[in-house]
């Protein structure tokens, strides 16, 4: 079957919609779509299937266990790695449609986008670790050889946020693949379309038929299904707190289901005197503005040094204000607007907040969807958009005098997804570094730069467990030790 659709005027001619179950596309079982919109101009871009009733859900869920068996866990890694790396090759042969569903679906400029081919270095990337995924041996008590095995869960579900749809699917579903499991990935009704245009792509790869089902629909519908299924014995999701502790409160009290969650930020960058401030301006400003601030480990707090911070400040306004905003599929815009009407009021609702507690120096404007670039001053530590995820592009940013007070405030929030810090100083870095309560720090960058090969995820509220080359594998992979005594 061939997946490539023709593009006629810059859109595609046919836009699957249903849900890809068993290596087949299905209407749900209760034959019931949602709308999906595109918040540019609020014109009707699709009818999606969705899952729409708990029973609806088990129904198509059933079979799961059983497909498992035949799943890829049944073949050698390098067996398994091949369609993952003809799936990465196609990922990046389709870029410009991946960039139009998402232009289409929340508003993501396709001028820049990279996401089909993160993704593919994900496929790439995982496809050649398969290996990596086995135990150790022991032979510390007398009498025994002992070792640890490490086989897969069987069923696996996998929940991605409508932000970064692509690449969240990539990191969740390439490592549950290549360790032998068996998918079911939720996507967000606010952006289900690239999902289901990557199932269409994974029937030209040669994935076996249930290795990889996609659902869509309402999280505390399809998600929640999900969650408390028997079927599923390990769940990764990445989105807001509150959907991460019902998650997690539901697999507890289903089947005691492993959990991996990543979830909300509220980011601090730290700025000294000695920075080149010109940099940190511009790294910062395109940190809460990519993707119109809607990520989440956008620094959305930003103390400065005393003796810079009015130098600072105007470098940073220059910088954040440098868009150029309007309809997302004209490749000169990178500055799109809110995902749905939805996300725009929540933005619009903590900017008149932020003018009660604090200084408007920037934007505050809004408009059919679209948030300008907006800049606070002097707002108080516990105000609710120093505490609370916006997830817009909104920044607050405070002045400090010492470095123990920077760090303080940086480290005042429940979040603890990102932090940054810009010095030449590498001793106070290292301070920082090892001070800041996050899961990922940067130095003198900041997000969102991460590591290839490195562990991502959250302290405290941001979230349990890591994703990441390694960790993502062993993650996919339940543990068993075998005690062999010898005679």
């Amino acid at each position: 079957m061939a997946s490539t659709n023709t593009f006629v005027d810059g859109k595609p001619t046919n836009i699957e919609t249903r849900l890809f179950i068993n290596g087949e596309f299905v209407e749900s079982s209760d034959k019931k779509t949602f709308s999906i919109y595109t918040p540019s101009t609020n014109e009707l871009v699709a009818e999606d299937s969705s899952l729409r009733g708990h029973c609806s859900g088990h129904q198509h869920s059933s079979g799961y266990r059983q497909r498992s068996a035949a799943s890829m866990g049944c073949i050698v890694p390098t067996q398994r790695a091949a369609p993952l790396k003809k799936l990465a090759a196609l990922l990046r042969q389709n870029k410009d449609e991946f960039a139009y569903l998402e232009a289409v679906c929340m508003g993501r400029p396709v001028g820049g986008y990279i996401d089909n081919i993160i993704a593919a270095n994900k496929f790439e990337s995982f496809a050649e670790a398969g290996y990596t995924g086995k135990g150790v041996s022991s032979l510390n008590t007398p009498g025994f050889v002992n070792m640890t095995l490490r086989q897969p869960f069987g069923v696996v579900a996998a929940i991605i946020p409508w932000n970064v749809p692509l690449v969240s699917l990539a990191g969740k579903v390439a490592p549950a693949l290549i360790t032998g499991n068996t998918v079911v990935l939720k996507s967000s009704e606010k952006a289900p379309l690239t999902s289901l245009k990557l199932a269409q792509l994974s029937i030209e790869a040669g994935f076996p038929p249930g290795v990889l089902n996609i659902l869509s629909g309402h999280g505390h519908i399809s998600g929640a299904t999900l969650s408390a299924h028997m079927d599923v014995r390990a769940i990764s999701f990445t989105g807001s707190g509150r959907a991460g502790s019902m998650i997690q409160t539901a697999a507890a009290q289903s089947n005691m289901k492993n959990v991996i969650l990543e979830l909300g930020g509220k980011s601090p960058a730290v700025i000294f005197d000695d920075a080149d401030l010109e940099s940190a301006a511009a790294k910062t400003a395109n940190s809460i503005q990519w993707n119109s601030g809607q990520v989440c480990m956008a620094n959305s707090r930003i103390y400065v040094q005393d003796t810079i911070a009015e130098r600072f400040l105007e470098l940073f306004n220059v910088a954040f204000s440098s868009i150029h905003q309007g309809n997302p599929l004209n490749p000169a815009t990178n500055h799109g607007p809110q995902a749905d009407k939805v996300q725009f009021e929540t933005v619009q609702r903590y900017i008149a907040l932020g003018k009660e507690s604090g200084t408007l120096a920037l934007g505050g404007a809004a408009k059919d969807g679209f948030i300008e670039p907006t800049v606070f001053t002097n707002v108080a530590q516990d105000a609710k958009i120093m505490q609370e995820e916006i997830f817009g592009p909104v920044v607050n940013i405070c002045i400090f005098h010492t470095e123990e007070e920077a760090l303080a405030k940086a480290n005042d929030t429940e979040y603890g997804l990102y932090a940054a810090v810009f010095t030449k100083d590498i001793n106070r870095a290292m301070r920082f570094a090892k001070g800041l309560e996050a899961g990922t720090v940067g130095v003198n960058c900041t997000s969102p730069v991460t590591g290839h090969d490195l562990s991502f995820g959250g302290w405290k509220s941001s979230g349990v467990g890591r994703e990441g080359l390694l960790e993502s594998i062993n993650a996919f992979l339940e543990h068993k030790s075998v005690l062999i005594q010898i005679e």
